[in-house]
């Protein structure tokens, strides 16, 4: 997928104050918008992916995957905070001539999806006929869905939810703890917080994978073993292997608006923003997520008309969704037959 910039070269008001100028979007397509416009599948991605879907998920996505570019117009867009091409704590701010740093705004789910209808009218596309997310991008489907009720045809949200839990707060806060102990953190350069931020993937991994994960892929290696741990490097490896792609700013950025996320927010409640949703919804949870739980995507289901709710088995917890592939096919073609 070759990947793209939308500019929108006016103010872009925030939901929780102030504004952005000269707004952009990173973005990839795949496939061609046919002439009914009505073979859109708009992937919405999670916390650090970026706008190739063909990276992250290429067991759904690409030539003879599930959602192929043969039959679908597939746009994928990265979201305002991002480090992969969006608006973001690094972008230079017109108005200073310099990178905003620490002082980027607070940007929130609602943000990100009006930012996306943005492109979206640009693109030409009056009818999304497939939005799809997991976690952090669930959370811009659905609050999407809610937004514009008539938009999107057939919405599938994957171990998600309607608002961020007190557990996932705190997941998030203390990874920004991290962040904070680094005492490079209030530097004003593009690596501040970096090692900070290596912890905080460190604390990461553990929401996103479980006990019985690690006991299984992390054992040890033998039981004599009193030091080097595979669980210990396998730590300091997925925290070095973010800090070689992403950044701290971003983290930041990212978590504050997945602990922000509240579809009921200004709605009167959560349960009356979820029956705005007029889409064909299918929700997908998975068994052994401890930070996206299954009862959270079970209140999706109940709440949301015309929504079906999934499981999958997974041994790989909150992490099961960018990994079950086959599970997922099967769900998604099953679900996809009962709608014809």
């Amino acid at each position: 997928m070759e990947q793209k910039t939308f500019k929108h070269p006016y103010g872009f008001p925030l939901e929780l104050g102030g504004e952005l100028s000269d707004v952009q979007l990173a973005y990839s397509t795949l496939g061609q918008l046919n002439a009914d416009g009505n073979n859109v599948v708009w992937i919405c991605h999670a916390l650090t992916g970026n706008a190739n879907p063909t990276e992250w998920w290429d067991g759904l996505v690409g030539e003879g995957k599930f959602f192929n570019p043969d039959d679908h117009f597939i746009v994928c867009a990265n979201v305002l905070g991002s480090s992969y091409g969006s608006t973001n704590a690094l972008t230079v701010n017109t108005k200073t001539g310099v990178p905003y740093f620490q002082d980027f705004p607070n940007v929130t789910t609602r943000d990100v999806v009006n930012a996306f209808d943005l492109l979206r009218e640009e693109l030409g596309i009056n009818r999304i006929q497939v939005c799809i997310g997991g976690s952090l991008g669930g959370q811009q489907a659905v609050e999407w869905a809610i937004s514009q009720p008539y938009l999107i045809e057939k919405l599938i949200l994957i171990a998600t939810n309607a608002f961020h839990s007190p557990w996932g707060i705190a997941f998030n806060e203390s990874q920004r703890m991290a962040i904070q102990a680094d005492s490079t953190w209030r530097d004003r350069q593009p690596n501040a917080g970096i090692e900070g931020m290596k912890v905080a993937r460190s604390i990461a991994l553990l929401s996103y994978r479980n006990y019985d994960t690690y006991n299984f892929t992390q054992a040890r290696d033998s039981i004599d073993q009193t030091e080097d741990f595979r669980a210990s490097s396998y730590q300091i490896y997925q925290g070095n292997k973010l800090a070689a792609r992403f950044n701290a700013f971003s983290y930041w950025s990212l978590s504050k608006m997945m602990d922000s996320h509240n579809v009921g927010r200004n709605r009167g409640s959560v349960i009356s923003a979820l029956q705005k949703i007029q889409s064909k919804t299918l929700v997908i949870g998975i068994h052994s997520d401890i930070l996206f739980p299954p009862a959270e995507q079970q209140f999706l289901s109940k709440h949301i008309q015309n929504a079906d709710y999934q499981e999958i088995d997974s041994l790989y917890g909150h992490d099961g969704f960018l990994i079950e592939y086959r599970q997922l096919r099967q769900i998604l073609r099953g679900w996809f037959e009962r709608q014809l």
